[in-house]
């Protein structure tokens, strides 16, 4: 077993109780242990912000592992390697001298290496008859070996920090692009609303971003701008819900219906007449308008509905409306029920339907029940989508946060 006695270092520089500590510690390496060191070389280099270590420090490290001729550290290995400075150097990407020593001294101080000075503070071997090392003298690795797990765990702890730090970014992102085509639509279309003021938060914060410096700074500003959207989206939803409709609203919707006849229709349904349902002229229009909620707010709502996009991606209303008709028959939604739906709610709404169906899927028991039911309400003027896609919304942002 590789005992790692207390030395002291040569020359001027300083004993510490650190180094002591450490060099005691050293001594206490499990017997058997091995651990390739190049696996660990990676653990230093993940966790080197934790450890206090740059760049060259890393260098100077990999340089000296590549003295030890073994793949693996072991405690039934002589753990001491003693180059020189000038092969040390070569080896380090030719750095200078006082860099190299500079470099050394921070290994040592952070507990990568201890030194394992000679006399004289020469770096060398002293070998038997067989030519097997008796004794070196130069930078022992065993702390390497002796902190692997605790190495390890930290280049993990890294990991998972740069992950949430990317997620966070993430719905920042998410966040920035939904208030901002949100706040388009609502003054391009005429909504009631300070508009100006929302915007002039909105920019405000997002001006944090570029100084955010922390995880913790750019948590904060999601959580503003998360605040911000769900400000905007309950003012949108209450003008929605309570929202008269124009006295040619009948007229524009049946124009528009008539318009796109590919997007309402699937090849399956015949006339409401084959069917035995109601005439067209006998069915009320709904109060909500068409594409009375963005397409983005949709999405955001209603996720899982783009694995079945032809391309996994949904960019418009016709693209979610065709995912619709497939997402129906996966349900078991008879095609006279989604018709139904189209010609009562429209055909971009009854899409919208149906892929929040399929985001409650676990919670509903007959889609196709819900939806003829979710269409009865809409004919008489008893359901709005967006409280539904509201509640969806949290419900996905709280699922994110607590994934988070």
């Amino acid at each position: 077993m590789q005992v790692g006695n207390v030395t002291t270092p040569f020359g001027r520089r300083p004993m510490t109780l650190a180094l002591i500590k450490g060099q005691i510690e050293t001594a206490e390496i499990k017997q058997g242990k091995t651990v390739d060191k190049w696996k660990i070389y990676r653990d230093v280099c993940d966790a080197r912000s934790l450890l206090g270590l740059r760049d060259r420090a890393l260098s100077v490290l990999n340089a000296l592992l590549s003295f030890y001729p073994e793949t693996n550290l072991s405690d039934s290995n002589k753990l001491v390697v003693f180059p020189s400075n000038a092969q040390l150097a070569t080896r380090a990407n030719g750095i200078a001298g006082t860099t190299l020593r500079e470099n050394l001294a921070i290994l040592v101080n952070a507990g990568m290496i201890h030194r394992k000075d000679s006399p004289n503070g020469k770096r060398y071997a002293r070998k038997d008859r067989t030519g097997e090392v008796e004794e070196a003298f130069g930078f022992s690795l065993a702390p390497l070996l002796v902190r692997s797990d605790e190495l390890a765990r930290l280049a993990q702890q890294v990991a998972l920090e740069r992950k949430q730090l990317k997620i966070v970014k993430e719905r920042i992102s998410l966040c920035r692009r939904d208030i901002r085509k949100i706040l388009t639509a609502a003054m391009e279309e005429g909504a009631s609303g300070d508009w100006g003021k929302i915007e002039a938060h909105y920019v405000g914060v997002v001006s944090q971003i570029s100084k955010a410096r922390t995880r913790e700074m750019l948590d904060g500003i999601l959580d503003e701008l998360s605040m911000l959207l769900e400000e905007t989206l309950n003012m949108l939803e209450n003008q929605i819900v309570s929202e008269n409709p124009a006295s040619n609203a009948d007229d524009d919707r049946q124009h528009i219906q008539n318009s796109k006849p590919d997007s309402i229709r699937e090849s399956e349904p015949g006339s409401r007449k084959e069917q035995g349902g109601k005439s067209s002229q006998a069915i009320r229009q709904t109060r909500e308008p068409i594409k009375a909620f963005p397409l983005g707010l949709v999405l955001r709502a209603c996720p899982e509905v783009a694995m079945y996009a032809a391309n996994g991606t949904i960019g418009s209303w016709r693209e979610l409306m065709s995912a619709a008709i497939t997402v129906r028959s996966m349900l078991g939604v008879s095609p006279s029920a989604y018709q139904d739906a189209c010609d009562i709610m429209g055909p971009e709404m009854a899409a919208a339907a149906i892929a929040c169906i399929l985001e409650r899927g676990g919670h509903i028991n007959s889609a196709g029940g819900y939806l003829r039911d979710l269409t009865r309400r809409a004919e008489k003027d008893e359901f709005s989508l967006g409280p539904m896609l509201m509640a969806l919304v949290r419900a996905n942002g709280s699922a994110e946060r607590q994934a988070g």
